[in-house]
């Protein structure tokens, strides 16, 4: 069966031309004008040799011309490789080589690794904004004679490869069909959060569009609902601030420390964000306390869910029409089930911890070139998450944490989110990350690293004697480190593999 996940923006073009698609400051990008210069790009590319199945890598913050990029390659046929631009120049070399892709498109402001990336893996490197509209550049190939048809793709031909964060080795390259994107963006995310007046749907973009999360839940959403995304290329709370006012905002989708940032800004009450319908929480655990105040101090409910790269990336969501349990993934999504299986596969009861497992139309069909990998974590037909949980009474899903990150100290398992969600019930905490330390006869230690909330102090033995009294002798931490921030990777994630 012909599709291709393209035809999301070629329908909308041809349905509402002149509604803004993109907005980005002053700047407004109508449906008809970014479909032109997708198609431009697509006979460009055609032009270049690239042709249906081959690989294009994109190396562009949050700016029209990742979307430009982005519908120009698979208006071509080809497959879209985004790349984190924060990655160094080995590692741009790698994911082209892993990809096999022909050809990159790098944004001025990530000139150096993008060019010498490029360099090292024998390939071209394309400019693609920055006001550059030299010769080779891509504002001149979305000029080119454009091509009239979006290429008749494969539902199961390979339209992204999404690299995982690589935290256990090199990245692996999750291969998404045009089917799995479609059903995921097209019909599962409005169930969602239902558009009912496209003209209004109006979402903010500050989630990097080459993550599975904003892209899909913001870029083609919104695309395939022909609403409008405003650009935010980096996200702080005051200019997240101004844009949801601004431009009336409706839904916006970000990681737990942006909720938390917006939630404690000094300024966060002078912003009229009446508009806001919905919030999608989504990349890490939402700490239950972070949720509840931000719920009453905002009056709109962020709605959890549960994804990962693999998987398109919605699997469960916490949805309109059932209950909605604060620290929950919510439930399965429409036509995807999800189980608890143990380490001998086995089916777990309601209740009882395990790792969830996925399968339904938006698995993806493999690793790219790693059989192996595919194999270990597609076992029985269900996608192994790496995550730990259980399904309570209601078909519920709960995650307690990554299986990577359990700690095990002297026999007992001991989660970490439980601990920091203890730890964020403190008024002086205002991020908190627990991890296992090697400890000479318990294993492994239990470790918290916080940074404070402005104006609040507190020293490690206040903290330890604060979450002893809320949690189990073995789960307690013995040690806490205190410093100004925590790190994190591009989508605001706290990155524990740096504090270890």
């Amino acid at each position: 069966m012909a599709l291709n996940l393209a035809t999301i923006l070629s329908a909308t073009a041809e349905k509402r031309p002149e509604h803004p698609a993109i907005r980005i400051g002053d700047v407004a990008i109508p449906y008809a004008a970014l479909d032109r210069a997708a198609r431009g790009v697509a006979a460009a590319l055609q032009a270049r040799g690239i042709r249906p199945g081959d690989s294009v890598a994109i190396l562009v913050p949050n700016v029209p011309q990742f979307t430009i990029a982005y519908f120009g390659i698979l208006y071509a046929g080809a497959t879209v490789i985004p790349i984190n631009v924060l990655a160094a120049a080995p590692e741009v070399d790698y994911f082209i080589r892993d990809s096999g892709a022909k050809l990159l498109f790098y944004h001025p402001q990530f000139e150096g690794p993008g060019v010498e990336g490029a360099k090292q893996a024998g390939v071209p490197a394309v400019c693609a904004g920055g006001g550059d509209t030299g010769p080779d550049t891509l504002e001149a190939m979305a000029e080119a004679e454009p091509v009239e048809h979006v290429h008749p793709t494969g539902a199961d031909d390979t339209a992204v490869v999404l690299y995982t964060s690589g935290t256990t080795g090199k990245p692996k390259g999750a291969e998404l069909t045009h089917s799995n994107l479609f059903v995921n963006c097209a019909f599962v995310t409005p169930r969602l959060v239902p558009v009912e007046k496209p003209e209004e749907h109006v979402a903010l973009a500050t989630l990097p569009l080459f993550h599975s999360f904003g892209q899909t839940c913001i870029q083609n959403t919104t695309i395939a609902a022909g609403g409008t995304f405003v650009l935010l290329p980096r996200f702080e709370p005051e200019a997240a601030f101004q844009l949801l006012q601004r431009e009336r905002v409706t839904i916006f989708g970000g990681v737990p420390t942006m909720y938390f940032a917006l939630l404690h800004h000094e300024k966060a009450g002078d912003y009229d964000l009446s508009s806001l319908r919905y919030c999608m929480s989504g990349g890490a655990p939402m700490p239950v306390e972070v949720m509840n105040a931000f719920n009453e101090k905002f009056g709109v409910e962020i709605l959890e869910g549960f994804g990962l790269s693999e998987t398109s990336p919605v699997a469960s969501f916490n949805q309109l029409d059932k209950p909605r349990k604060a620290g929950s993934i919510g439930y399965p999504v429409w036509g995807v089930e999800m189980c608890i299986r143990g380490d001998d596969g086995a089916f777990l009861p309601d209740g009882e911890r395990g790792e969830i497992c996925i399968r339904g139309h938006n698995v993806m069909k493999g690793y790219l070139g790693r059989p192996d990998a595919t194999a270990e974590a597609m076992k029985d037909g269900w996608f192994h998450s790496g995550d730990v949980g259980y399904r309570d009474e209601d078909g519920c899903y709960w995650i307690v944490d990554r299986k990577k990150d359990m700690i095990l100290r002297g026999g007992f398992n001991v989660y970490p989110r439980e601990v920091e969600e203890v730890l964020y019930a403190h008024d002086a905490i205002a991020e908190a990350a627990v991890i296992g330390i090697p400890h000479e006869s318990h294993g492994e230690e239990v470790k918290a690293v916080v940074a404070l909330a402005p104006g609040q102090s507190i020293t490690p033995d206040e903290l330890i004697a604060f979450a002893k009294q809320s949690l189990a002798a073995y789960k307690y931490p013995r040690v806490v480190e205190i410093i100004d921030e925590l790190p994190k990777g591009p989508t605001g994630k706290i990155l524990k593999r740096a504090l270890k």
